[in-house]
């Protein structure tokens, strides 16, 4: 699931103290400490954010039962971001048998329909107890959900999302993702559950750091 266990305390009662707009301050004079809470990479990661732009990502799996309860509180999180933040999900791999759930979230990005189905690709997971670890299994879900199933393979198979897989473990190594969930910010921080000691903290040290880049 991850490459090492941190934990998780992630509630959705917690967002609205943790938005941006009324904790950055706070989170700024809270004091994290460079090593302890985060890191500054040794050498920058790819942005795509436009200049003027604070690039925040979400290192998740599908699969990981702490990406899944963390994921309200993050959509929550999200959602409250400011305009100068923009906040971006990134699939990560660990090794191949993750790639098709790679694609999956890609494939309903592309398609428009991470609004309606990326929740319920979680809550397939670790509710109904579907794996959605293959590709067939991935397509059978999709029809389920209402999708076209040929143009869903289409994309799934696509040039497009086999570049944004690559580019998404490409992300993750320039960021040296130890597990996840896990955030970087700016192409610079990175931080996580394990050194932050829980994911509330966690998006506490994002704020920081948001502010910090902003300054920067």
């Amino acid at each position: 699931m991850k490459r090492r266990e941190f934990s998780l305390v992630a509630s959705a009662a917690a967002t609205g103290a943790l938005t941006l707009g009324s904790s950055a301050t706070w989170a700024q004079a809270a004091g994290f400490k460079e090593g302890k809470d985060y890191l500054k990479l040794s050498k920058p990661a790819p942005v795509s954010a436009p200049a003027g732009k604070v690039e925040v990502i979400e290192f998740f799996w599908y699969s990981c039962p702490h990406c899944n309860v963390f994921e309200p509180t993050f959509a929550a999180w999200k959602n409250a971001a400011p305009a100068d933040v923009v906040v971006n999900r990134v699939p990560v791999a660990f090794n191949a048998s993750f790639v098709p759930q790679q694609k999956l979230y890609y494939t309903l990005e592309g398609m428009n329909l991470l609004g309606t189905l990326h929740a319920k690709a979680f809550h397939a997971i670790h509710v109904e107890r579907n794996r959605l670890a293959t590709d067939d299994a991935i397509f059978e879900w999709a029809g389920k959900q209402g999708v076209d199933v040929a143009k869903f393979k289409e994309m799934y198979n696509s040039f497009t999302v086999s570049n944004q897989v690559r580019k998404a473990t490409q992300l993750q190594q320039a960021y040296d993702v130890e597990g996840v969930p896990a955030m970087g910010v700016a192409g610079k921080y990175y931080t996580d559950g394990t050194k932050a000691g829980n994911m509330e903290n966690v998006l506490r040290v994002v704020n920081a750091l948001i502010v910090s880049s902003r300054k920067g």
